[in-house]
């Protein structure tokens, strides 16, 4: 999946697949986990944010299951 950077104290790219609706983020610390069954205005929520940790953390973490890469 290409991710795409992001400006963020806490996470380095997003990527997202409509058809799967699957989330990839790359943490800073390294880390790439795939989140699942996530729609796409969550997708858009967190690229637009203005905070993309704090709303990755209010509104996707511990939401949606998900898989370390």
């Amino acid at each position: 999946m290409e991710r795409v950077p992001v400006s963020s104290s806490n996470l380095s790219s997003v990527g997202y697949d409509v058809g799967s609706q699957t989330l990839e983020i790359e943490f800073l610390h390294g880390g790439v986990y795939q989140y699942t069954g996530v729609p796409e205005n969550e997708y858009e929520g967190l690229i637009n944010a203005g905070s993309k940790g704090k709303y990755f953390i209010a509104n996707i973490k511990n939401r949606y299951p998900y898989t370390k890469l």
